[in-house]
């Protein structure tokens, strides 16, 4: 791209002054010619359709009608005057009715002209109306127009104060494509324009701001999508190509040990799934290159027994591993359930922690630099400069959300030698389309499946007033020896509001089941507090845990059989999976019951619907995806990773899917963009700047 789309807004006539031009900026994010041109409608008035008076109704959406203009009179006086107009069209008559720029309309409209009037009807006393309608006068040289309207976003200061609505952005955006006709080049190459039948650039850039039909509309919305997910994957992929080739790994292809532990040890049976990622795991062991794999498992998938096989992989070659979980109670959790196949197999395994003794760090740091300590398993203590480890090759992030980019790329210099092999993993579903744009650059391994033997969590939906049969029905599950969480929402706005809501129902649920011990674990109690009273809980010691969400994620009680979530409706849906998944660890029937009141919003009830329908952590993650867009799902922290302009990754799962194997066969043919077919696309990379986040945004 040329310079031309670094010019300042300010040079554009439209715009007006250097005022308006700072104000786009700070509103709207509109510095330049190439943010402008890039400033995409959101949707499109249809103006290709004119309407009889007789078939308007309330819920139709803005509209044009044609018809001649009559007894046009101004009713009231000073603030509270209105300008009153019938028009006809032989079916019936619109009446037109303006509260402000009275006296302009007054001007410049004429009785007994023929005029296109657009707006949004509504029936007031059983007649048809319209308040503030566009008028255009209809004569033989402008007939009507035919086209699509664009709307483009604005800000209600721009609208309000300075007169810049989403008319006003249209006649800017008319200015520039004008100017902008001999600047757009093409920056995809003619292969990948004819495979996918794309309209070109320029086109596409006049179509998606003024479509002349719907068809070249949806042609334009198609290549610019392509073109923003082609880019996404074509950086995610070359970030993965290079690590690849610049970073080695150590080769674990002995696996002694491994064997034994299948043959003699693992007493259950993997999954399909669990063998997939095994194999995809130790083939990467096997290249000399680096592993970065995520390792996406629904809750109860089994992703710690896969991680412990890699750290046998690791140990069967002489290389120690470690393990790094969010939460002292996890860490406790991984550390007892390894421990008892490490030891089986002669394999030394250590816990690190802040709670961990001096005298015992000792003994571990020097188990750890001598090599005689295989694995580790602790908590961010593992960063902490004293661990040292003769030959870390290994390091596994479990939860990784909860690590910073600076703790994982700290753990991994924990071997100055060869960077460690790297395996992340998450019970949290992410969506296939957000894990291939936020997670394009790492190799992704899925656990599809739940082990044998393990049943489906009943999830039900109640209302308030059912709460005394729920009531007896925990009573029920507890007296057969069953435990119970009972959680309520965290609203972020009060934590007031979150305790009172928490401290009332414990005292509720406390006077309700006198004869039960009853644990309390919230956000205000200290960390050796909360240890304290889920370990009490995991111990059988009580049989109810009130709680809000800090209960962690992934914490093994497998007794406890049944989830009650407390005005469900306040939670995501992410959430409430992530909840329901505290149960149903082990072999009992187990339940989680969804309780609201009877006012529920539409999406809330989607969300319950969904519960309720199906425990496939990957199916509700799409469809949390499709409510709350991605921005929502990966959190402030990662909304601005992939800075989409025309793609939605809730719709545009197909051209995502596209668009990754069309990048992912052009590295495949020309990994360094050397082919002159492939010039658009290499000028177009080198166009931009070091620091772009998006690749197809015009600079």
């Amino acid at each position: 791209m040329s310079n031309f789309f670094n010019t300042r807004l300010e040079f554009l006539r439209t715009v007006g002054s250097t005022q308006r031009a700072q104000l786009l900026g700070k509103e709207l994010g509109l510095f330049t010619y190439g943010d402008l041109i890039q400033r995409y409608p959101f949707r499109y008035l249809d103006r290709t359709q004119v309407y009889q008076v007789a078939d308007l109704h309330d819920d139709l959406p803005y509209v044009q009608v044609k018809g001649m203009l009559r007894n046009k009179e101004l009713i009231g006086e000073g603030p509270k005057q209105r300008l009153t107009a019938k028009v006809g069209d032989g079916t019936g008559e619109l009446e037109l009715v303006w509260f402000k720029g009275v006296k302009w309309v007054q001007q410049y409209t004429k009785n007994n002209q023929e005029y296109i009037v657009f707006g949004k009807p509504t029936m007031f006393n059983g007649r048809p109306q319209m308040a503030h309608p566009e008028l255009e006068e209809v004569t033989e040289a402008k007939p009507g127009q035919s086209f699509l309207q664009p709307v483009y976003n604005t800000s209600e200061k721009l609208k309000n104060y300075h007169r810049i609505d989403s008319k006003a952005i249209m006649r800017m955006v008319a200015e520039l494509l004008k100017l902008a006709q001999s600047h757009v080049v093409e920056s995809l190459s003619p292969a990948l324009i004819e495979q996918y039948a794309l309209m070109s650039k320029p086109q596409a850039l006049q179509q998606i701001h003024f479509p002349q039909s719907p068809e070249l509309l949806a042609a334009a919305q198609f290549r610019l999508k392509f073109e923003e997910l082609f880019y996404v994957q074509l950086k995610l992929l070359r970030q993965r190509d290079q690590r690849k080739v610049t970073l080695a790994g150590q080769i674990f292809s002995q696996v002694p040990t491994l064997v034994d532990f299948y043959k003699n040890h693992l007493t259950f049976e993997l999954t399909g799934a669990q063998k997939r990622v095994i194999h995809d795991i130790y083939k990467d062991f096997c290249t000399g290159q680096q592993m970065n794999r995520l390792l996406q498992g629904d809750v109860g998938s089994g992703k710690t027994i896969v991680a412990f096989i890699a750290m046998l992989m690791a140990a069967d070659n002489g290389a120690q591993s470690c393990i790094m979980a969010p939460t002292e109670i996890l860490a406790d959790q991984h550390y007892t359930g390894l421990k008892v196949y490490a030891d089986a197999l002669g394999i030394s395994i250590g816990k690190l922690t802040g709670s961990t003794r001096t005298a015992q760090r000792r003994v571990l740091h020097e188990a750890l630099r001598n090599g005689t300590m295989h694995m580790l398993v602790g908590t961010h203590a593992l960063l902490e400069d004293v661990v040292q480890f003769r030959n870390l090759g290994l390091t596994i992030m479990d939860e990784q959300h909860r690590f910073g980019v600076a703790q994982r790329s700290k753990l991994w210099q924990k071997n100055p030698h060869i960077i460690p092999h790297v395996l992340v993993m998450t019970a949290t579903p992410i969506p296939r389309t957000l894990a291939m744009t936020l997670y394009g650059d790492l190799d992704v391994s899925v656990i599809d499946e739940l082990p044998a033997g393990r049943k489906p969590i009943v999830t039900v939906h109640r209302f308030d007033a059912n709460r005394l049969k729920v009531f007896e029905f925990i009573r029920d599950q507890v007296k057969i020896g069953r435990q119970v969480y009972i959680v309520y929402p965290l609203i972020e706005e009060s934590e007031t509001m979150d305790y009172k809501d928490l401290t009332d129902g414990y005292e509720s649920v406390s006077r309700a089941f006198p004869e039960f011990q009853i644990s309390i674990v919230h956000g205000r109690m200290k960390a050796e507090e909360k240890d304290f009273e889920m370990q009490r809980f995991i111990n059988r010691e009580t049989q109810i845990m009130v709680a809000t969400t800090v209960i962690e994620v992934g914490v093994n009680v497998p007794n406890a059989s049944v989830m009650v979530i407390e005005s469900a409706e306040r939670f995501g849906l992410s959430q409430l999976h992530q909840l329901r998944g505290r149960v149903g660890r082990g072999a009992d029937q187990s339940y989680c019951i969804l309780m609201t009141g009877f006012k529920l919003s539409k999406d809330a009830r989607t969300r319950l619907e969904t519960m309720v329908r199906t425990n496939n952590g990957f199916e509700i993650a799409d469809i949390d995806l499709k409510l709350r867009g991605p921005g929502d799902l990966m959190g402030t922290q990662q909304s601005g990773v992939l800075d989409l302009l025309i793609a939605d990754l809730a719709k545009d799962g197909r051209i995502l899917s596209e668009s990754r194997a069309a990048a992912q066969a052009l590295l495949t043919e020309d990994p360094n963009l050397e082919q002159p077919a492939n010039g658009n696309i290499r000028r177009h990379i080198e166009s931009l700047p070091a620091t772009a986040v998006n690749w197809s945004r015009i600079s």
